[in-house]
């Protein structure tokens, strides 16, 4: 008996199938690009991410496909897909570092129960009733990432309080504020009915059965959003666990037993458990890496070596800033780049001086954690962007913390598995505890103390350089 669970990220997407006590059997992950059809823009097919899909499943084993019971989903958060009453695909998939409706903000007033970014779900959906009137004149569903391709495989329409909390139009709980909903002209028949994330949603299809390898029938879980999925399956279980993860975007998740207090600049949202979660969302992590990479032309294995090779202080400040920011600055205009170069420095010294910005960024992040009042000394790291073990022992030193490491790279994709596996019965709520040994730690950094002067001194280099230029970004993100 096994689970399959999907995780719909924004830059891949992976997959991973857990036996009956949780444990990793197989995984597989496809890589797209991410589609900037105009500045600002941030969009992705939907026939991209299935074909991804049909791509990842391939690569699982057939015996292993073979035998899975249910199915559960992850996906990555805010954004938004329109479907017709066919269920086709409007227009492409807009996603979170969308920034095209930052000058619409302002239709949510401060002061809000969570940060509102251009590019969650309300202020996308405000843009298309503005902007494109046939999109929205040919939509029946405003759908989720995950939520798309649950009903793509034949599920039903629906979707969870821990991604409904996070589209700016919602209650912190998830539930629709119909009220905000009408003060922005959107139909309240766009919006899909709740239900947890663990509950059954449906049942797989026979031609996506066909067309993944698995068996017709089996029970689709209602899924969840991409984090809140990564903390279960990294272990998170209990109130104050803390879990960072480096993906696209960044997440720093401490669980909570009830609602956090609203905090400027931090989220709370529902978990996929009974849980809440206070969260600092920072969104320029790998994809700001990714795209330094490319930019310096290298590739991954050289880009570690030259830029950790490299010596530490090399007067070059990075911000990384290149799709604005969410945590701590609430800046959908900043932006980024490096200041300090000199013509000694290389592509080395400027691919660490990269790494270095990310790792500040979300340095900043935690400081707007633990001024919100919670202690966190230590984080359980997780996510495909933290393999390389110099980088982690540059996290833990900048962000001053115990970390340990997590070996379970798909861990938003495993939390997927065990949300099918509480779909189907196979688990319960009260298991969850006793599922945490599946994500096994790794050898972790120790953080290195002669390190943490320097460090902290280009920590406030870092701070100063964005408060004296973030005047500026309004002038010059536009063009």
């Amino acid at each position: 008996m096994s689970f399959l669970g999907i995780d719909l990220g924004t830059g891949s997407l992976k997959t991973a199938i857990v036996d009956e006590d949780g444990r990793e059997l197989a995984a597989a992950s496809v890589a797209y690009a991410l589609d900037t059809p105009q500045p600002g823009w941030a969009e992705t097919s939907v026939h991209t991410w299935w074909s991804a899909l049909c791509e990842a499943a391939a690569r699982l084993p057939a015996d292993l496909r073979r035998d899975v019971q249910a199915i559960g989903f992850s996906g990555q958060m805010h954004g938004v897909v329109l479907i017709d009453a066919d269920g086709e695909a409007v227009r492409p998939a807009m996603l979170w570092p969308d920034t095209r409706a930052r000058h619409l903000l302002d239709q949510w007033p401060e002061p809000q129960p969570n940060p509102v970014a251009p590019g969650m779900a309300g202020p996308l959906l405000s843009w298309i009733v503005r902007n494109e009137p046939e999109s929205a004149r040919r939509t029946r569903w405003a759908l989720q990432p995950k939520d798309w391709l649950r009903v793509a495989l034949g599920g039903a329409i629906g979707t969870d309080p821990s991604d409904a909390c996070a589209t700016a139009l919602a209650d912190p709980a998830g539930v629709w504020d119909l009220a905000l909903l009408d003060r922005l002209h959107l139909p309240h028949e766009w919006f899909a009915p709740l239900a947890p994330s663990y509950a059954a949603g449906g049942t797989l299809s026979e031609k996506a059965a066909l067309a993944l390898g698995l068996r017709a029938g089996i029970v689709l879980a209602t899924g969840g959003a991409d984090t809140p999925c990564a903390a279960l399956g990294s272990g998170l279980a209990q109130t104050g666990d803390a879990l960072l993860t480096t993906g696209t975007g960044g997440q720093i998740v401490v669980l909570a037993e009830e609602a956090p207090a609203a905090v400027r600049g931090l989220h709370r949202y529902r978990a996929v458990s009974d849980h809440w979660y206070r969260m600092a969302a920072m969104q320029n992590v790998g994809v700001a890496l990714e795209r330094v990479r490319g930019w310096l032309g290298y590739e991954w294995a050289d880009a570690y070596r030259d830029a950790f090779d490299t010596g530490a202080d090399t007067g070059l400040t990075f911000l990384p800033y290149l799709t604005g920011e969410r945590t701590p600055w609430l800046n959908p205009a900043a932006r980024g780049g490096w200041l300090g170069l000199a013509l000694d420095h290389t592509r080395g010294t400027m691919m660490r001086a990269a790494f270095e910005g990310v790792a500040f960024s979300l340095r900043a992040g935690l400081d707007a954690i633990r001024a919100s009042g919670a202690s966190v000394t230590a984080l359980k790291l997780a996510g495909g962007g933290s393999v390389d073990a110099r980088w982690r022992q540059l996290l833990a030193d900048a962000l001053n913390v115990e970390l340990h490491a997590v070996d379970c790279p798909n861990a938003a994709a495993r939390g997927a598995a065990i949300l099918g596996g509480l779909a189907s019965g196979h688990w319960h709520a009260g298991d969850l505890p006793s599922l945490a040994p599946g994500a096994t730690r790794v050898a972790s950094p120790q953080r290195d103390d002669a390190l943490g002067e320097p460090l902290a001194e280009r920590y406030a280099r870092f701070l100063d350089l964005y408060g004296r230029v973030e005047s500026w970004f309004d002038e010059t993100s536009s063009h």
